[in-house]
């Protein structure tokens, strides 16, 4: 259960915040009830039913009505003497009176009319019946301290405190159930609630929390009236089945044992004001600090001083499971609690109790992520801004991260929310409204809003001066679908007499108040097609229900620019500072960072390549999870092969090219050396027009050729060819040497070391013998795959 710690001396009680904003007088708290002035109404809420003809209900979902106070109608019968007719006339009188009498109120009843029917009242008849509970209204005057949930699209919001107009007074704890459709888009003016059945068996609570796992919803904490004065019942956990729309308890929780938690066996209390948080990927609900007093635990008296809490509640979903649990890892059918004490610095002097604060999660640090604190109090003392207590979840334990940047003024009551970048490089937590209880009687309540970036840890106020922004508030509720934050009712002080409906819209890219939701995912959240389908508003890179899947809710946000100017990066991330500017000195934030993922534009070009952290991917289709090890291989492999078959296809083409040169050059030269004799005009696209000893044509076309290739000529074989003072000049041989020496035999190529063979008049040489060597190659260190620099030049300088 959560440290009950008694406090030895009696100090002032703080009931609840909004007690210390002028709804009552706090001093009256600690006065006997005997002593206690007439205390001054306070705000009431009576919903009117629309079996309110029946009288006043029960708490049972279907209720006895007692209506024997009602004033019996006179019914005159006229009696005729004995006989038939007489008999018959007196059953016809009978089944009219039951008739009037039963049948009409009935159909009266669930006709709805307010008119009685035949004259007579439906409650004139002394009987029971059940009438079914009423439907919750939607329209109410104020609305604040409620509990929230979001589960795919759909805002659910249970109990708190209301009225329905400005002059209420009294009895403002409700068991209000109703739900805010974020699938389609509406009007703030015009939200699209829906009012569901007031429940029988939860009770009227205010300042706990909604947990939900993709189905359920979880009722934990709160505390109950204090005009009038309720009566805590003992603690149970109810659960909702959003499928079946039914309600079912879990009585008398007990703890389980686990890492740095109590023992097991001790019973669970219901605390209220403390901050609330949970994972449905992971299962778990969690509930930090707040306090115990005599609206919230059954038993204890108005004279039982408040405790202010540092313990940490955590339960872990029916089926779920939980390695931080000492024996059975997975939970029940009524799930596993454990309460942790002794996490880290949670025992240090400097880990102070507190009440009214926020707790959100960061993914990435850490096996299963992080949990942050952020401000709360006590009656005397408040939670710092510029230092955050870190919750590393998989390691129970608790660190402390300084902050960077300007701070936010100390507070309790704020609300808060946290987006993704795209790229999961940064995890900006949005924070709204609030109020400074110090001095008492003067408390202030604030319409700024903060962003703390993470994992820089760096705060960035909101530049809002120029724009509509709703009033200063606190006790309102924050949830963020489709990169929007909506804002549900809050706390606003006095002097304004309603605020109806109480709904805000603020866009986390633009950083503007909208007058409109807008959505989104729309219908892809209960799409039937997996390619598209966003049940959780996810990136499209990000989607998932595992540990390396994208938080809920930042399908379309983008980095706004007051953040990047900061951080570095894109809209869609790219963050620069990848680490707290503070430096961290210990736990997760020390040696890991968030999940990150590779975003793609519409064209499926790489916009933003990111690192993975240790143990779990993003992906760029969903999902994440642990690495694949497997496909990566797969994948680098297939990669290569790709790489070599491009480069093999290159060289092919390159070697084609080389051949096709060679066999033209060749060709030329036989038939330049045939009709050498016969003086014969050769136009292959090398020479042209009549051969002559010494002609520089033909030593021009197939120096050109030469110096392609690469082959060398010298004076030796130049005779009987006038080509030779070409080639000689091509390979830096003395043309005027080779010139001068008489024409002789057959026409002949220059030697060459590497080059052309040589022609000459010996026995059984050809043509084919001078081009020994020069023919291209594919394979071979001098061939197009092991050297294709070359192969390029020569099929280049055609």
């Amino acid at each position: 259960m959560p440290t009950t710690e008694t406090a030895t001396t009696t100090k002032p009680r703080r009931t609840s915040v909004f007690h210390e904003i002028g709804l009552t007088d706090e001093k009256l708290h600690a006065l006997p009830h005997s002593l206690r002035p007439r205390p001054r109404p306070q705000l009431r809420v009576r919903f009117k039913s629309k079996a309110d003809i029946l009288g006043e209900t029960s708490d049972d979902e279907w209720e006895d009505v007692d209506e024997s106070d009602a004033e019996e109608p006179t019914i005159t019968a006229i009696m005729p003497g004995p006989g038939l007719f007489a008999s018959a006339l007196r059953s016809l009188g009978f089944l009219a009176l039951v008739f009037a009498l039963v049948i009409v109120p009935v159909v009266q009843q669930l006709s709805g009319s307010a008119t009685p029917l035949l004259g007579v009242s439906a409650g004139s008849v002394t009987s029971s019946r059940l009438a079914k509970r009423d439907n919750t209204p939607t329209d109410v005057c104020k609305r604040w301290s409620q509990q929230s949930a979001l589960v795919n699209g759909t805002l659910y919001l249970y109990g708190g405190r209301s009225t329905t107009g400005s002059s209420q007074k009294s009895n403002t704890w409700n068991n209000d159930f109703l739900s805010l459709d974020l699938t389609n888009s509406w009007q703030i003016s015009n939200p699209s609630f829906t009012g569901l059945a007031r429940p029988s068996g939860p009770p009227p609570v205010a300042n706990g929390y909604l947990w939900n796992s993709y189905d359920s919803l979880f009722l934990y904490g709160g505390e109950f009236s204090d005009n009038p004065t309720g009566d805590p019942t003992p603690f149970s956990l109810w659960e909702y089945n959003i499928k079946e729309s039914s309600w079912k308890e879990h009585k008398s929780p007990k703890t389980s044992a686990g890492i740095n938690s109590e023992d097991a066996g001790l019973p669970i209390e219901r605390s209220a004001e403390g901050a609330g948080f949970s994972m449905a990927s992971l299962g778990r609900g969690w509930y930090f600090g707040g306090h115990l007093d005599f609206l919230t635990t059954d038993g204890w008296s108005i004279q039982t001083p408040r405790v202010y809490l540092k313990s940490f509640v955590e339960f872990t979903f029916p089926g779920y499971t939980n390695n931080e649990l000492s024996a059975s890892k997975t939970a029940g059918s009524d799930g596993a609690w454990r309460n942790i004490t002794k996490a880290g610095i949670q025992d240090q002097a400097g880990f102070t109790q507190r009440a009214d604060g926020l707790l959100v999660y960061v993914p990435g640090f850490g096996k299963e992520g992080i949990l942050l604190s952020l401000g709360g109090g006590t009656n005397e003392t408040f939670t710092q801004m510029n230092q955050v207590d870190v919750f590393d979840i998989a390691g129970s334990t608790w660190y402390r991260q300084a902050t960077s940047g300007k701070t936010p003024n100390i507070r309790v009551n704020p609300c808060a929310v946290v987006a993704a970048a795209p790229d999961g490089s940064s995890y900006n937590v949005y924070m709204f409204g609030g109020q400074n209880l110090i001095p008492a009687g003067s408390q202030t309540q604030y319409d700024d809003m903060w962003i703390l970036s993470i994992p820089s840890f760096t705060w960035i106020p909101v530049d809002m001066g120029k724009q509509a922004v709703p009033y200063p508030r606190a006790g309102h509720t924050c949830n963020v679908w489709d990169g929007q934050m909506v804002v549900v009712g809050g706390y606003i002080g006095q002097d304004i007499s309603c605020e109806s409906p109480g709904v805000y819209v603020f866009n986390m890219s633009s950083l503007e108040w909208s007058v409109q939701f807008n959505s989104l995912t729309g219908s892809l959240v209960h799409s039937s097609d997996s390619k598209v389908a966003n049940p959780f508003s996810q990136h499209p890179n990000q989607r998932g229900t595992d540990l390396g899947s994208g938080l809920q809710g930042s399908y379309g946000y983008q980095v706004p620019a007051a953040v990047i100017s900061v951080i570095g990066g894109s809209p869609t991330g790219g963050a620069t500072i990848t680490a707290p500017v503070q430096s961290a000195t210990s736990g997760p934030l020390a040696s890991g960072r968030p999940i990150t993922y590779t975003v793609t534009g519409p064209n499926g070009a790489v916009i933003t390549e990111t690192g993975v952290p240790g143990q779990y991917s993003g992906s760029s289709g969903g999902g994440g999870g642990k690495p694949n090890i497997g496909a990566i291989v797969a994948g680098v492999v297939a990669g290569l092969f790709f790489l070599i078959a491009v480069y093999l296809a290159f060289c092919a083409m390159i070697y084609r090219k080389q051949l096709h040169l060679y066999k033209a050059h060749v060709a030329a030269t036989q038939r330049a050396a045939a009709n050498k004799d016969h003086g014969d005009t050769i136009a292959d696209g090398f020479w042209a027009g009549p051969i002559a000893p010494g002609s520089g044509a033909a030593s021009a076309g197939r120096s050109s050729w030469q110096q392609r290739f690469g082959g060398k000529t010298s004076s030796e074989g130049s005779t009987g060819f006038a080509g030779g003072a070409g080639l000689a000049q091509q390979s830096g041989g003395s043309a005027s040497q080779s010139q001068s020496q008489p024409s002789s035999g057959t026409a002949g190529v220059g030697d060459s070391g590497g080059g052309l063979g040589r022609a000459s008049s010996e026995a059984g040489s050809s043509s084919e013998d001078l081009l020994e060597g020069q023919e291209p190659s594919f394979w071979g260190w001098n061939g197009v795959l092991l050297n294709p620099r070359r192969s390029l030049r020569v099929v280049n300088r055609d």
